[in-house]
């Protein structure tokens, strides 16, 4: 009987360190899993859309298809973030410290216009040179109302390669069956005399104005030709960086 009795508690000491292992496997399990999944959310919350940024109608424009709604937006394009312009959205440190000397558009990149109307985009431009753009295409206007854009007032139709600092050009997505779509703005350089702030920003921006008009609904993308990035050509960084350089454009009803 005492053999019985020893045996019958070692068997039972064994189940109960099957059991303690079988705790602390799935315990482990469950907290990988727990980390697996704030890590996840926490990327999902940091990598979303930036805020949609919708243009506001003001009124009627007369164009060549007759009295059109009229929109307007304004944005900026400021030569890196500061505590006056945090700048978009970063996933990580690491990423906020490579992106902190960039450029990027605000307040948002991702961008809403009404369908079938007239829109005026305003840009104010804050940094100064970078260089000179590769491609002169860019440096002229292609897909405004008239073929123009006001320069600090003055119509323009292209802008000298060695004046460009940034784009806005909107195209379709490839083999897209929507409305056509394709508009370049170039935007000029603060000369390296202009007045800064402490911050870095042109005093007194470039100002941009163009106007187009608006097809039926559709879903654009938006970026800027201009390497203005770092790595390879300086296309990297913010110029492939969601929400910096490019975004996106919705066409709605």
């Amino acid at each position: 009987m005492p053999d019985l009795k020893w045996q019958f508690l070692g068997l039972s000491l064994a189940k109960v360190k099957i059991v303690k292992r079988l705790l602390v496997t799935l315990t482990t399990v469950l907290i990988g899993v727990a980390i697996v999944s704030a890590v996840g959310i926490f990327s999902w919350w940091n990598e979303r859309p930036p805020p949609v940024l919708k243009a506001e109608v003001v009124g009627t424009l007369e164009t060549s298809q007759g009295a059109l709604p009229h929109a307007t937006l304004e944005l900026g394009i400021y030569p890196s973030p500061s505590g006056k312009v945090a700048g978009p959205r970063t996933v990580s440190s690491l990423q906020s410290e490579l992106l902190s000397a960039q450029p990027f558009y605000w307040p948002s990149s991702n961008l809403e216009l009404p369908a079938n109307s007239a829109v005026t985009i305003t840009f104010l431009q804050f940094g100064g040179p970078m260089g000179q753009i590769y491609n002169e295409y860019f440096a002229e206007v292609h897909g405004s109302m008239d073929g123009t854009m006001k320069w600090n007032g003055k119509s323009v139709k292209r802008l000298k390669p060695t004046e460009v600092t940034h784009t806005f050009t909107v195209y379709q997505y490839p083999e897209s069956n929507q409305p056509e779509f394709f508009l370049n703005v170039p935007l000029p350089i603060n000369s390296a005399t202009a007045k800064m702030d402490k911050d870095g920003y042109a005093v007194e921006p470039q100002k941009v104005e163009v106007t187009f008009v608006t097809g039926d609904p559709g879903s654009y993308v938006w970026n800027c030709q201009f390497p203005c990035g770092d790595m390879y050509q300086e296309f990297g960084g913010a110029m492939q960086t969601r929400g910096w350089m490019g975004g996106t454009l919705q066409v709605v009803a």
